[in-house]
């Protein structure tokens, strides 16, 4: 599994996360929808309704933005973590965004009655076909090479965009240029009446739909993440564009002829679309990590600046009481050494004062480390939560099924939640390496929680490859690690902290098919 290894340690990026359950729902709910409409407009596509010029400059204007909008937001998710396959899709979404505004641009009576650029009638047209032959095409490289792992190169990130940028838009450069410099070399699709469309325009409607279900099906089986599952409904929605096309209509400005631009802009906001959310989570966790480091960071300076300010002022004063005792007896020394009486004394006294500076620092210790957990109360609910929320991203990207079984109305355990979320997020993590050689279908994580009589039960169960029978016994001394880069003290520091909080940390049980651990927490009483 190493190429899943490096995955689940690389930064978070949207196009690296599995189709989870919520999403494959909500795909399928919206690729229902568009057929629904699809068939709804069907018999109505051959309504001629009235012509607005001003509908395609600004339906394509705005397709062809947030098409290149999509482009810069894949083109970022490379920089962060370099997949070359992420480069096909974002040169897909430009040829899409551009070939969209350069048909604006010779669409008659967009900008000009004949166009701007073009001869008036097919270059238009061929431009769509561009269009959508070009966006296909790029999903296609993508779809085929994105498992690949190949070798890194040796170029920077920046370069790989700026190569990537230069042959996109010289392919564009060169076939707009033949389509609206060069017509007398190319087929037409209309005649000199722009409403009637010629056999070969109704042939290449059905050739771009063969080709956009070709691709679709591709995606579609060989689909892992959320990225594969929503191009495939961006293909989708561009298949009733041709549909409406072949079996109602190919005439101009009628009620299918505008519907199957509806649809195509519906695509290009798809991606758009899922990549604002699903970055606007990705911030959400990532904000919610970081305050809860902050808020741990500032407790704990808060605590060693309040030891160390105790330690100062309570040692003071046996130690100043020990070093003037040490002055005296040496004085008594140099000038009166048959005074063994006196002498006797002062030693007598350092050793009282060496004991009560043991029992200064041995409080210290009471308060620092097992006062605070004692006076301290959390909901168990609510830390397995926040771990698991913690852990989200990690449990996607290991392809983990999570399951809980939370008591929801559980009395406070006595410790803090500072240190009951340490100990969850080191087990959950524990579990995530143990089931990192599982097959993916049955990596599942169980979180419950259950009282027994005045105890709090955590149970963490998992589906890893569980720990040898031979190291059970040792699995919770210090430096004692049963996975080959592991240090041996997750376990042990949280067997400790459970214990200074009169709780307890269990293996309850482990083989091949799993381990199931326990955390034990007495109540408030």
């Amino acid at each position: 599994m190493p190429r899943h290894s490096e995955e689940a340690e690389a930064p978070l990026i949207v196009a690296n996360i599995p189709a989870a359950g919520r999403q494959n729902a909500l795909a399928l709910a919206v690729a229902a929808l568009l057929m629904v409409a699809a068939a709804t407009v069907a018999p109505f596509a051959g309504i001629q309704l009235g012509r607005v010029d001003a509908f395609i400059p600004v339906l394509q204007t705005t397709l062809g933005i947030a098409d290149l909008v999509t482009a810069a937001l894949l083109f970022t998710q490379f920089s962060i973590q370099p997949h070359r396959a992420l480069l096909a899709v974002a040169s897909a979404y430009i040829f899409s965004g551009s070939y969209a505004f350069l048909q604006t641009l010779a669409f008659p009576g967009g900008y000009a009655p004949n166009g701007l650029i073009g001869d008036g009638s097919n270059s238009a047209s061929w431009l769509y076909v561009l269009w959508h032959t070009m966006f296909p095409a790029g999903l296609l490289v993508y779809a085929l090479t994105k498992d690949l792992a190949g070798k890194p190169s040796d170029r920077s990130v920046r370069s790989d965009i700026l190569i990537t940028l230069a042959a996109v838009f010289v392919v564009i450069g060169l076939s707009t240029w033949i389509v609206t410099a060069k017509t007398e070399y190319i087929p037409v699709f209309y005649t000199s009446d722009i409403n009637v469309q010629t056999r070969l325009g109704n042939r290449a409607n059905f050739l771009l739909w063969l080709w956009g279900a070709t691709v679709l099906t591709v995606l579609l089986v060989r689909r892992r993440t959320a990225l594969d599952l929503w191009l495939a409904v961006t293909l989708l929605a561009c298949m009733p564009n041709f549909l409406v096309a072949m079996i109602g209509s190919s005439v101009r400005f009628t009620v299918g002829w505008y519907a199957a631009r509806g649809f195509v802009l519906f695509s290009s906001c798809i991606l758009l679309t899922v990549l604002i959310i699903e970055t606007m989570f990705l911030y959400s966790r990532l904000a919610s990590a970081i305050s809860l480091q902050r808020r741990e960071r500032t407790n704990r300076l808060l605590s060693v600046d309040a030891v160390t300010g105790a330690i100062a002022h309570e040692l003071n004063s046996p130690l100043g009481a020990i070093t003037l005792n040490v002055d005296t007896a040496l004085s008594l020394l140099h000038s009166n050494p048959g005074r063994p009486e006196e002498i006797e004394d002062i030693l007598s006294d350092i050793g009282n004062d060496s004991k009560r500076a043991s029992a200064i620092l041995a409080s210290i210790r009471e308060l620092t480390v097992k006062r605070t957990d004692q006076d301290a109360q959390t909901s168990a609910d609510d830390a397995a939560r926040l771990a698991l929320k913690l852990l989200d991203h990690d449990l996607q990207i290991s392809g983990i099924k999570v399951s809980t079984q939370l008591h929801g109305n559980l009395p406070l355990a006595r410790i803090s939640a500072t240190t009951l979320q340490q100990i969850l997020l080191n087990l959950i993590r524990n579990a995530i390496d143990a089931m990192s050689s599982s097959a993916p279908g049955r990596r599942r994580l169980t979180l419950a929680t259950r009282l027994e009589g005045s105890t709090v039960v955590i149970t963490v169960e998992d589906t890893g490859c569980g720990i040898p029978a031979a190291d059970q016994e040792r699995i919770f001394d210090p430096f004692f690690s049963s996975k080959p880069d592991g240090m041996g003290l997750g376990l042990s520091i949280s067997s400790t902290l459970l214990a200074q909080s009169q709780g307890e940390l269990r293996l309850v049980h482990s083989d091949p098919r799993g381990s199931i651990f326990q955390v034990w927490i007495r109540t408030r009483e």
